[in-house]
């Protein structure tokens, strides 16, 4: 008897954190196709600020939350998530994962956040931004933060 129960404990502690898990991954699947070409040579030149930055070739997750990132963020972080007058690079060692997780950027898009690193001062929650955009954000902003040796 025990040990039935030591397995549908252990079978019930799998699904939670099979749950979990798919939770918080971002979909591979049913994004908005977007074109490379949209990502290639017709992009603007970068800033000098923004030079520094090596830009990958993205999967087809990241090059969505890269337009995602045009249309919500980049304002304020700038192109390559490099930064600006009005906020921080997102693309530097304070943004490592087991530092700022997934849900922190989740977290800041949806609630704001009270500045603590920077002094930009609070970011204010993200009109309009969905949980689907914020996945496929992170996504792009957790392959450009490799390809920079942020991981």
């Amino acid at each position: 008897m025990n040990k039935m129960i030591l397995i549908a404990a252990g079978v019930g502690a799998l699904a939670v954190g099979a749950f979990f898990w798919s939770a918080s991954a971002p979909p591979d699947t049913a994004v908005p196709v977007v074109s490379a070409a949209m990502h290639g040579a017709d992009a603007a030149a970068p800033a000098p600020e923004e030079s520094s930055i090596i830009v990958p070739q993205f999967s087809q997750v990241a090059l969505t939350g890269e337009q995602f990132f045009g249309q919500f963020c980049s304002a304020c972080h700038g192109t390559n998530a490099a930064g600006t007058d009005q906020g921080p690079p997102l693309v530097h060692p304070l943004y490592v994962p087991g530092h700022h997780g997934d849900s922190a950027i989740m977290s800041a898009a949806f609630n704001g956040v009270t500045a603590h690193h920077w002094r930009f001062g609070n970011m204010p929650p993200v009109p309009g931004i969905e949980e689907e955009h914020i996945r496929w954000i992170t996504k792009y902003l957790r392959e450009l933060q490799v390809a920079n040796g942020i991981q």
